[in-house]
């Protein structure tokens, strides 16, 4: 999947004209965690309009572009001293927390709202700017969407596995795997559908991965997991158990059964192996003859 084939326009919160009802909050705001336009994550919007409106329409303070969101999608409105996230009819639905909201829903500091492809998360408090700063930070090491790490935290942990697994002269393994024929997942059911089936794939595996090993999302629908002191046997029969609990896991969106398989490669560090490119290539390959079989199986 093509994390950017969505384009997302944000325009400006305005300030509200005079004799706006409600009252206002200068420091509660919605940072981009996840969009389709890399430019726009991280941008910072104060909830300074009681309501603040979001969707496609022009005349929305929040302008989001992407056949996902209606013209009137949602709206943030304030309350005594709570803000309420409210679905104004929208045709997709409006999510919080990866729940879809049936009309409103009290927002608590840190909630993700999902508005078609874009992620916000909310942000309260006295301490509001330190939330923001520290937002910005694990953007760098987190993917917005799958809530695992990204794939520039995969290449410094599997530098510093590297040196470590060669230090001790230990083992360590890498998988590499993704989703069979994601892009019809896109096609038939929507790629709101996909984002929902990336999530839930990654909370299964999450579930199932130790502490000192890391899980990130590599890149679209292709996800890698470091694993420490494990041997090629090892990691193939990891590989081998997640694929069956992927095979066997009922993706449902809203209502609709979605049929998801993965394809894994895994491979071991070799001598030979000057940097993490080398062995997250020889995984690669891996994989590809996983594909290049049928799909739906482990290659190691």
């Amino acid at each position: 999947m093509n994390d950017f084939d969505e384009k997302t326009r944000v325009t400006q919160v305005v300030q509200p004209a005079p004799g706006t009802s409600g009252s206002r909050s200068t420091t509660d705001c919605l940072v981009v965690i996840y969009t389709k336009e890399p430019t726009l994550l991280g941008k910072r919007f104060v909830l300074e309009n009681n309501p603040t409106r979001v969707g496609r329409g022009a005349d929305n303070h929040v302008v989001l572009d992407g056949d996902s969101v209606s013209r009137r999608h949602a709206h943030f409105e304030q309350r005594a001293a709570a803000w309420l996230v409210v679905d104004d009819g929208s045709t997709n639905g409006t999510y919080c927390n990866d729940e879809q909201i049936s009309r409103e829903m009290v927002l608590k500091n840190g909630d993700r709202v999902k508005i078609g492809p874009t992620i916000f998360k909310f942000l309260s408090g006295a301490d509001v700017e330190a939330q923001y700063h520290e937002e910005i930070y694990r953007m760098t090491i987190m993917d917005g969407l799958t809530q695992i790490h990204n794939k520039r935290y995969l290449y410094e942990a599997l530098e510093r596995e590297i040196v470590r697994g060669r230090r001790h002269e230990r083992d360590l393994a890498i998988l590499l795997f993704d989703i069979d024929h994601f892009k019809r997942i896109n096609d038939v059911h929507g790629h709101l559908a996909g984002d929902f089936v990336l999530k839930d794939l990654a909370r299964i595996v999450q579930a199932r991965i130790r502490r000192d090993e890391v899980f990130a999302r590599y890149g679209g629908e292709e996800f890698a997991i470091i694993l420490p002191e494990t041997s090629l046997e090892g990691a193939a029969a990891l590989a081998e158990t997640l694929r069956q609990k992927v095979s066997e896991h009922s993706f449902v969106f809203q209502a609709d059964a979605i049929r998801v398989t993965i394809s894994v490669g895994a491979a071991l560090l070799h001598d030979s192996d000057r940097t993490a490119n080398d062995l997250i290539k020889r995984a690669d390959e891996r994989l590809y003859f996983a594909k290049n079989g049928g799909r739906n199986r482990v290659s190691s």
